[in-house]
């Protein structure tokens, strides 16, 4: 018998919302505005989404919610998430709905869709890195989303990849991966020439030299940084994700040439690298996947 998942993806600009089936195929789906500021206003649509699609599909078996920061422990709330969407740390989605209702970080949830209908569906060990405005993570092993203590697991773009630098990251690390190649650093990067990371790889395209060589220096910095992932965790596969990766090639050629030097390969054995299947809905059906996989 099929089971029916609905999945929530909240984010300060968007909300994305997916009803769909165990197979991943997608029924309905949904997309709003958040109006950040306003809580009452985002748990009240949020509402309105799950109780409409429930009423085209009274067979709905799991909620899932993702939304930026630490989930805790039993997975019902968000309980760290400073300086963005006031009023969701702490808040209880499955007392504020009336029905258990399923919480997890929104780069897990890339990972867990992923992992059920993506590039890591046939992978049993594997790790997402995440490249957007920072950079993201999460971390599936034996087919399970690792989450850690406190949900801190996944965080991969805070480690460090230049150790000698006086600046730290949001979390306190010095030269992370998230600050050598996020979108939140590059004005300060490039000297205030590019305002984004598709304008640096325009230019790149175009032979500007200063470009073609900030690009592959963040590039290289990336390599070091999966690199190291990989000699901890021994994934099966590392899978590249988030708006950077739009880059395809343009990332993934010369980022397999670094790994080429940086990569341990007992054997001859490389680790395979991929893109990530999903893009916009990622986090709304990985929160609908997780849920499936808790009830």
């Amino acid at each position: 018998m099929t089971k029916h998942a609905i999945g929530i993806d909240l984010g300060c600009t968007n909300i994305k919302a997916v009803l769909m089936g165990d197979a991943g195929a997608i029924i309905r789906e949904w997309r709003g505005d958040t109006h950040e500021q306003d809580d009452r206003a985002w748990k009240n649509t949020i509402r309105e989404v799950i109780l409409n699609f429930q009423q085209d599909c009274p067979e709905v078996t799991a909620i899932g919610l993702s939304a930026p920061g630490l989930a805790n422990a039993e997975n019902t709330c968000i309980s760290f998430m400073p300086g963005r969407l006031p009023g969701l740390e702490n808040f209880n989605w499955s007392n504020h709905l009336g029905q258990r209702v399923f919480v997890l970080n929104d780069a897990h949830a890339a990972l867990m869709a992923e992992a059920s209908f993506g590039s890591a569906r046939n992978f049993r060990h594997a790790i997402l890195l995440t490249l957007g405005t920072g950079v993201g993570g999460g971390i599936l092993i034996d087919g399970r989303l690792y989450q850690g203590m406190d949900q801190m697991a996944g965080h991969l773009g805070h480690i460090t990849v230049q150790a000698g630098t006086h600046l730290a990251d949001v979390t306190g690390m010095p030269g992370s991966i998230e600050d050598a190649i996020g979108n939140l650093t590059i004005k300060g990067r490039s000297l205030g020439r590019f305002e984004n990371t598709s304008e640096l790889v325009a230019a790149h395209h175009r032979g500007d030299a200063f470009a073609t060589w900030l690009w592959l220096d963040s590039i290289r910095k990336l390599a070091i940084a999966v690199a190291s992932l990989i000699n901890v965790l021994s994934p099966e596969v590392v899978i590249i994700g988030g708006g950077i990766s739009k880059a395809e090639e343009s990332l993934l050629q010369p980022l397999r040439a670094f790994l080429e030097l940086y990569e341990w390969q007992p054997g001859g054995k490389k680790t395979p690298l991929l893109l990530a299947h999903f893009s916009d809905n990622a986090g709304a059906l990985g929160a609908a996947a997780f849920a499936l996989s808790k009830t």
